[in-house]
């Protein structure tokens, strides 16, 4: 394989100061990630990197993101952001929560209490498709539609039933959004809102369900679901939704998922300034239901 951590090459026999004296310029070796060395000169293939990348971040470590994607037959679709100086594209691993390894060069760490399952290729361990998926579309390298239309081009050696994939993929999304808005949602030190909730106008005619409904205003906030759309159809569908709730007297926002990661501060004084704005009106008279516990 030609890679190797410093721990390893010192347990092989070689001294400390010998395995980094042969990293130096001119030397038979190279360090490509911290404590990982290539035992050679020239660039690494793309597996020496995976492999590179998960001697980084050390036992069970799991690969997941466009490289689980492309080791499973997609060829084409979303491109691997490049990162580290342009230099090798990024390798997205999934650790064990109680593991402290950061991400560093072209290697994205998230740490998770639950290690998902999945096949080992070419002795590299990979998460399974829709959880591989779902941390690209999080992470922001690519959305939903881009993928589906890759799954359905019939590039897809290795994914059985595209379509359940899609349908996992979306709730799997969706689902870790609306935690992160919850997550979110104490510091923007506003009244707790109802999550899910049936919303119907005047009429008792059904609107929709909100992400989140602040029932004392009558304000909507959605979270925009245009980076997980399959179709045109489904994006229409949201738009005429959104239209629902305002012509119906709410108050509507919505802010993207990576949004609530990128730019939080940006997102809670959009919320409060919304909250404002309905607080100055006329509350409409419209009727809500909480979601029911599960």
């Amino acid at each position: 394989m030609g890679v190797a951590t410093a721990r390893q090459l010192v347990e092989f026999g070689f001294s400390e100061r010998t395995v980094y004296r042969r990293c130096l310029d001119g030397g038979p070796w190279q360090r490509i990630l911290p404590g990982v060395i290539l035992l050679f000169t020239g660039r690494p293939t793309r597996t020496q990197q995976v492999h590179a990348a998960l001697l980084l971040c050390g036992p069970d470590a799991v690969v997941t993101g466009l490289e689980v994607c492309r080791r499973h037959g997609v060829r084409r679709g979303p491109a691997r952001p490049v990162v580290d100086s342009g230099e090798y594209a990024e390798v997205q691993v999934l650790i064990p929560d109680d593991r402290q390894v950061r991400s560093v060069g072209f290697v994205h760490v998230t740490r998770t209490k639950r290690l998902p399952g999945g096949p080992t290729r070419d002795g590299v361990p990979l998460a399974a498709v829709p959880r591989a998926c779902a941390d690209a579309v999080q992470r922001g390298v690519c959305t939903i539609s881009s993928l589906a239309e890759e799954l359905d081009s019939g590039s897809r050696r290795g994914i059985a039933a595209p379509t359940a994939v899609l349908k996992e993929l979306r709730a799997g999304v969706r689902s870790a959004a609306e935690l992160a808005a919850k997550r979110l949602w104490p510091k923007t030190g506003l009244p707790e809102p109802w999550w899910n909730a049936t919303v119907r106008d005047a009429e008792g005619r059904f609107l929709g369900i909100a992400d989140c409904w602040l029932d004392e205003v009558a304000v909507v906030w959605e979270i925009e679901s245009s980076e997980w759309h399959l179709s045109p159809e489904d994006h229409d569908l949201t738009v005429e939704r959104a239209a629902g709730f305002t012509a119906a007297g709410a108050v509507h926002t919505a802010t993207k998922p990576t949004k609530l990661e990128t730019d939080a501060p940006y997102v809670i004084g959009q919320l409060r300034a919304t909250y404002e704005q309905a607080s100055n009106r006329a509350r409409p008279t419209l009727t809500a239901e909480r979601a029911r516990a599960t």
